[in-house]
């Protein structure tokens, strides 16, 4: 087992395990990304995937935002389809359009075709965390991957997209298929995380932005046991392991019941709401609506502080910690300054 830093006066780590943080901790999902001109001057040199398998790329990348903001913690840089890429599948990263993948996976064949992952192909990210955990000092690290059904969405749908109409049909008419290669997609993200967890990551945060296009009982029925399997073979780590999507108010119970010790609310689900919600003893993070960084420091401000009391009454009503965040990532046109601010002012609160 990999032994990892001791970071006692992690004001993240002290609210993700139900100890009293010294501050309110803040960070931001996409806050290594395009709001930041030194990020954008670096992109500008390559292309998304291979800055993501640059590892001293990565690590600056990563870097940025903490040297920027003062965030609490650093989520290592990378995409969601990172993993697919390690276990073979070919496709890219379209400006405007976001993954496209050349040869969707749709019937039986396809998926008996499905490749394990290939710890070497993802070296570069484990070589990452290694110069990150050297650099961050007292910063924790967040290492991350996406969930089997959303990474099965984009497999299936061969890109992004709205209703995700042949992904639930598939799962639908012909669960056979659905399971197996929610399975492979499982061992998948398994590994892609073990990686990162081998290499010293502080924590872990699993993303299935597109779960909240499902119904509970679909939910529970073609991806709960998926989500628990991922979760429940990380568990020896033990480091603190958050669970988001978008839109999962309704789920957001059975995304506890998984194994997370964090779960991460959007702006349409009160704090205080999501902590009747989710298993007792669930830390929460979120939940600012991102639109709000563009709408003028008064409206920033209001919402913060809004967000900031509304998590002080989910830890009444239960939630073991509260770490302040967006409901989903940050928009690229945010202006960074505004982040900055931000961050002083949940500080402060």
């Amino acid at each position: 087992m990999t032994t990892r830093r001791d970071l006692p006066e992690s004001p993240y780590l002290a609210a993700v395990t139900g100890r009293k943080p010294g501050r309110l901790p803040v960070w931001f999902m996409r806050q290594a990304g395009r709001s930041l001109p030194e990020y954008r001057a670096l992109r500008a040199q390559t292309d998304m995937l291979s800055a993501c398998f640059d590892a001293e790329l990565v690590c600056e990348i990563t870097l940025q935002p903490v040297r920027r903001h003062d965030v609490d913690a650093a989520i290592l840089f990378s995409d969601i389809v990172v993993p697919l890429l390690g276990a073979g599948v070919d496709l890219d990263i379209v400006a405007g359009v976001g993954p496209v993948i050349a040869s969707p996976v749709r019937t039986a064949a396809d998926v008996d075709a499905m490749k394990p992952l290939d710890r070497q192909r993802i070296q570069p990210v484990a070589d990452a965390v290694t110069l990150l955990v050297a650099a961050l000092g007292g910063v924790p690290l967040i290492g991350f991957a996406g969930a089997p059904f959303t990474l099965a969405s984009y497999l299936i749908e061969g890109g992004p997209s709205r209703h995700h109409a042949r992904t639930k049909a598939m799962m639908l008419a012909d669960p056979g298929s659905w399971h197996a290669l929610l399975e492979k997609l499982t061992d998948i993200t398994v590994g892609f995380l073990r990686a990162q967890l081998d290499a010293g990551v502080d924590a872990i945060q699993v993303f299935d932005s597109w779960a909240g296009a499902l119904s509970l009982a679909d939910y529970r029925a073609y991806v709960q046991p998926h989500s628990a399997r991922v979760f429940g073979a990380l568990a020896e780590h033990g480091v603190p392991m958050t669970h988001f999507g978008v839109g999962t108010a309704e789920l957001l119970g059975a995304m506890s019941a998984v194994g997370a010790t964090v779960v991460g609310v959007d702006w349409r689900t009160s704090l205080a709401d999501a902590a009747t919600r989710v298993a007792p003893g669930t830390a929460l993070q979120g939940n600012l609506d991102p639109v709000v960084l563009m709408a003028g420091w008064p409206a920033v401000e209001r919402a913060a502080r809004a967000v900031v009391d509304d998590g002080r009454r989910a830890v009444d009503a239960g939630a073991r910690g509260h770490v302040f965040n967006l409901g989903h990532g940050v928009l690229p046109d945010t202006d960074p300054g505004v982040l900055t601010d931000l961050v002083s002012l949940v500080h402060s609160l």
